[in-house]
């Protein structure tokens, strides 16, 4: 059994939490290819992203509650079992209905193992000692957005777009196999409260009406956003407007990736000395220069990769210094409800990233714009948000003396 407060138990919350980002980056190359198979449209692919998201955005907000009083590993067990079987279904789905409807299945797994990772920080850690655990686990997570696509691509190209999907249910077994054996339980029995509705309905109202929680929240679901914006629409425009191969495609979004790993390894180290809001700062202003720098290369050097890509690197390297610090932010007021709080987060957080996966989708015909726009557009409110929010943030935020 895992340790707290070791390295090993990180890499797994690690590994839990980027089931979410596995899901959804392994099989983006096959989405040109999964739109001519299956006879649909580019919104219609879209969809399956979207769905995923919704439902992403939805089951956390039982999942939180669910833990706190049953704790975390039996429904984390609950929640991997969930996702293998709809994955299964992604595998062998005979249409594109079929599969927007199993991979929203595949979503209230998923959804699940991010939101009980993050939990369990919050049940060990608190202040700047969890937003740096968090920054451990994003270096470790982000190589999943790294890898992932290019795995894809691989698989793509030798088996088709089924074969991302096997991939991703053998992971989902693996993950489960290592639950079951080596994770421990970090909600005490003696910490457990009996699961009622109208419990539930007020815990939910005082964590909404806490100013720290909903400051930091707006600045997760906004740079969050930003990043399905460009999830959603880059295969198309890479390769349909720009014309690279499912492997070229692998590696452009590999190299824009390799940001997030950079941003999350810098505020590892940066939040224990300067803290939490500088951190989240920092991450700001690298969110707005990348999301106003990739309208500068749109404008005057349209269809260039590097002009796409470096900009939306600058961006990850933003999310990877914000994001963490932010959840640690939300986080820190409830140390008795972290999985209620970590469940409304990551509704806000998903609720967003659907929605500009959404617009992005429906808008996108023959130019990158419509994804340009949206992410430049979330990086600009990210950075207001943390300037105009600082006084709601600061009076719950354990900075470094």
């Amino acid at each position: 059994m895992l340790k707290p407060d070791t390295f090993a138990l990180t890499a797994l919350l690690a590994v839990l939490t980027a089931i979410g980002p596995l899901t959804v980056d392994l099989y983006l190359p096959s989405l040109p290819e999964i739109s001519r198979v299956l006879d649909a449209s580019t919104a219609q692919t879209q969809l399956t992203i979207s769905s995923y998201l919704a439902a992403y955005a939805i089951c956390p907000i039982v999942y939180g509650p669910v833990s706190d009083r049953y704790g975390r590993k039996p429904v984390l067990l609950a929640a991997l079992t969930i996702f293998c079987a709809a994955t299964f279904v992604c595998a062998f789905a005979p249409s594109i209905q079929a599969l927007i409807a199993a991979r929203a299945f595949q979503a209230v797994g998923s959804s699940g193992t991010v939101v009980l990772a993050r939990a369990v920080v919050r049940d060990l850690y608190s202040g700047v000692r969890a937003g740096r655990e968090l920054s451990v686990m994003g270096v470790i997570m982000g190589v999943a957005p790294v890898v992932a696509p290019s795995i894809g691509s691989v698989l793509q190209t030798a088996f088709g777009w089924r074969a991302c999907f096997l991939f991703v249910f053998a992971a989902g077994l693996g993950a489960f196999w290592v639950v079951w054996r080596l994770m421990p339980e970090t909600r005490p029995r003696t910490q457990r409260h009996p699961f009622e509705w109208t419990a539930l309905v007020r815990h939910y109202g005082v964590v909404v009406c806490n100013r720290c929680f909903l400051a930091h929240t707006v600045i997760v679901s906004a740079s969050f956003a930003g990043l399905f914006a460009f999830i959603s629409g880059s295969p198309f425009v890479l390769q349909d407007f720009v014309g690279l191969s499912p492997i070229g495609f692998g590696i452009a979004f590999a190299v824009a990736s390799t940001g997030h790993i950079v941003g999350t390894s810098v505020a590892a180290h940066l939040v224990t000395r300067v803290g939490i809001d500088r951190t989240i700062g920092a991450g700001a202003l690298a969110l707005c220069a990348g999301g106003l720098t990739v309208v500068a290369t749109t404008t005057f050097i349209p269809g260039s990769v590097a002009g796409f890509v470096l900009p939306i690197m600058l961006y990850m390297v933003g999310l990877g210094l914000a994001m963490p610090q932010a959840l640690a932010g939300a986080l820190q007021p409830f140390p008795g409800r972290a999985a209620t709080a970590s469940a409304l987060v990551g509704f806000a957080q998903q609720t967003s990233a659907a929605l500009a996966g959404a617009v992005v989708g429906h808008l996108l015909a023959t130019t990158a714009w419509p994804l340009v726009l949206v992410v430049a557009l979330c990086g600009v409110v990210t950075l207001i948000a943390w300037g105009g929010t600082r006084g709601a943030r600061g009076v719950c935020i354990d900075e470094p003396s």
